[in-house]
């Protein structure tokens, strides 16, 4: 997955499936971590042009988007996991058959190898496991597309949307100017989550 910390926009997961042909044609084009690539302008171009590929040469690949009042409404009774969860559950379900499923995050995915016992889940798995690390940057690539949506429908107003949506100052001074000027959080932003420098009033409407 990709976007489970930021507070502003969605979370995006995805499950890619190869062959040993496109194994090997996604580890010659330097397939790995999509962490590795970094959050700079570099990074994602880097990500973009290797999500195409990916899209382009994997057997399948598919993605599932987890909308902010979804989180919201998942983070308030404290069932995170259970959402990523539930949204690979999917995921695996509509893929073609394979021998082998791997997933990243032995304590978030390992339960559903109740209902699929050729699933592996491992912290880490993307830096070992070329499926899974395809399937990080299409899921942080596609998270990247959406932020930079998200970024241009305020840049006319509130200048270039800085620092990825995490909880940090630039995001903070964002959210807080938005405020000051609407009286409410940004639709994109999550509730659930912890924004220190909104006025106490704000920090009601988050508990509603």
């Amino acid at each position: 997955e990709a976007g489970r910390g930021p507070g502003l926009g969605p979370m995006v997961l995805a499950t890619v499936a190869l062959d040993a042909a496109s194994t090997r044609i996604l580890v010659e084009a330097g397939v790995r971590d999509s962490k590795g690539f970094g959050s700079g302008a570099t990074g994602q171009q880097t990500r973009a042009r290797l999500a195409a590929l990916i899209r382009a040469r994997a057997a399948w690949v598919a993605e599932e988007i987890c909308e902010v009042a979804e989180v919201d409404a998942y983070v308030t009774r404290g069932a995170l996991n259970q959402l990523e969860r539930e949204r690979a559950r999917l995921l695996i379900l509509r893929a073609p058959p394979c021998t082998r499923i791997v997933a990243d995050g032995r304590t978030l995915f390992l339960p559903l190898s109740a209902e699929f016992a050729h699933l592996e889940a491992y912290d880490r798995a993307e830096s070992v496991h070329v499926a899974v690390a395809a399937a990080s940057i299409c899921a942080k690539a596609r998270r990247d597309e959406l932020f930079a949506a998200i970024a241009s429908r305020y840049q006319a107003d509130f200048g270039r949307l800085r620092g990825g949506g995490y909880v940090n100052p630039p995001t903070r001074a964002f959210v807080v100017e938005y405020y000051r000027r609407h009286c409410a959080l940004p639709p994109e932003a999550r509730k659930s989550w912890p924004w220190p420098d909104i006025p106490d009033v704000a920090k009601d409407l988050l508990t509603t």
